[in-house]
C-alpha cells in the first residue's frame, strides 16, 4: 500500500506517537512518502526510516492509496490542494487545536491505521468551491474546501459587493466583505458571521456578509448548481480575495465567478465518527443540565 503524508510542526510531546506511526507503516510494508518540508522537520525530532521517500507540490500522487494529514484543520485544507482531482482518501490526524476536520487524536493513531489496512472505514465526499477570476488570481489551485471570501484589504472603509446568481442581480452588499461557503465551511468563517450550519451532503452554498452595514441583510442559502458572480466597489482600489488559507490582493476591475468544482474531497471516517458527533463534541452541543444523563455528547 502506498501512503503519502503531509504535516506541520507539532508539540514535542507528540513525537512518540508519530514515531510509532512511521514504524507501524514500515512494519506493514507500506510504501511511505512524506512531503519534503515535513520530512526535514521529522528528521530533526525522530528517526525517520531510510526507506521513506519525499515529494513536493506538483509531484504526482498517482497510485497513492491514502493521504495522512498531520496537523490541524488548516493542514487538511492544504492537503486537499495536493490531492486535487485524484480524490485520494484523506485521513486527518489532529495535532492542532479544534480538529473539526482532522478528527483522529494522537492516542488513536494506531487503531486508525489498523482500520485503514483492514478496510474498516467509510469515505465521505465533500464538495469543493471553484473560483475563476480575470485576470487569474489563484492559478491551478483555484479550489477550496471551506470558503471563498471577498474582503476589504486593510482598515479602509467598507466595500460594496454587487452579487449575481446565474447572471441575475441578487443584491449589493455594503459590508467589510462577503463569504461564499461550502457545507463543510459552514462551521468555519461563515458560522462566525451568523451563517447556518449545513450537513456535508447538502448541495448548497451559503452567501454571508461580513459585518454588513445594511443590517436587514442576512445569510442566504443557494444551490451549488448556481454560478455566483461579483463586482466590487470601494474607496480603495485594492481588495483581498481569500480561498481557504490562500489570499491574494486584486484590483477593483477583477471579474470573479464561483461555482462547485467538478470533483470532491474524500475524507476517511472511522470509529463511527460522523458530522453530528463532531458537532456535539467540538461545539459542545448537548452540554445542558436539562439533558438526561447517558445521552452521548
Amino acid at each position: 500500500m502506498k501512503i503519502a503524508i503531509l504535516g506541520k510542526p507539532f508539540d514535542e510531546s507528540l513525537a512518540p506517537f508519530l514515531q510509532a506511526l512511521l514504524n507501524d507503516l514500515i512494519q506493514r510494508q507500506a510504501q511511505v512518502m512524506i512531503v519534503e518540508a515535513f520530512h526535514t522537520y521529522l528528521s530533526q525530532h525522530m528517526e525517520v526510516p531510510a526507506s521513506i521517500t519525499t515529494f513536493r507540490r506538483g509531484d504526482s500522487l498517482q497510485g497513492v492509496r491514502f493521504v495522512l494529514s498531520i496537523g490541524g484543520d488548516g493542514t487538511l485544507l492544504d492537503t486537499v490542494t495536493y490531492v486535487g482531482s485524484l480524490q485520494i482518501p484523506i485521513l486527518g490526524i489532529n495535532t492542532g487545536r479544534l480538529g473539526f476536520l482532522a478528527t483522529i487524536t494522537p492516542d488513536n493513531i494506531a487503531p486508525a491505521i489498523d482500520s485503514l489496512f483492514k478496510g474498516h472505514f467509510v469515505l465521505e465526499d465533500r464538495s469543493l468551491i471553484r473560483v475563476d477570476t480575470d485576470p487569474d488570481s489563484f492559478g491551478a489551485i483555484n479550489f477550496g474546501l471551506n470558503e471563498f471570501s471577498i474582503l476589504k484589504r486593510d482598515s479602509s472603509s467598507m466595500i460594496v459587493v454587487h452579487t449575481y446568481i446565474d447572471g441575475e442581480y441578487l443584491n449589493s452588499y455594503w459590508a467589510d466583505g462577503l463569504i461564499v461557503s461550502t457545507p463543510t465551511g459552514s462551521t468555519g468563517y461563515s458560522l462566525s458571521c451568523g451563517g447556518p450550519v449545513m450537513l456535508p451532503q447538502t448541495n448548497n452554498f451559503i452567501i454571508a456578509p461580513v459585518c454588513p452595514h445594511n443590517l436587514n441583510v442576512r445569510p442566504l442559502i443557494v444551490s451549488d448548481r448556481s454560478v455566483i458572480s461579483f463586482e466590487i466597489e470601494g474607496r480603495s482600489n485594492n481588495f483581498l480575495l481569500s480561498l481557504d488559507s490562500r489570499s491574494v490582493t486584486v484590483e477593483a476591475n477583477v471579474q470573479i465567478a464561483v461555482r462547485r468544482e467538478n470533483f470532491n474531497a474524500r475524507l476517511v471516517k472511522l470509529n463511527h465518527v460522523n458530522f453530528l458527533s463532531t458537532l456535539r463534541s467540538k461545539l459542545n452541543w448537548g452540554l445542558d443540565r436539562r439533558n438526561p444523563a447517558g445521552i452521548p455528547i
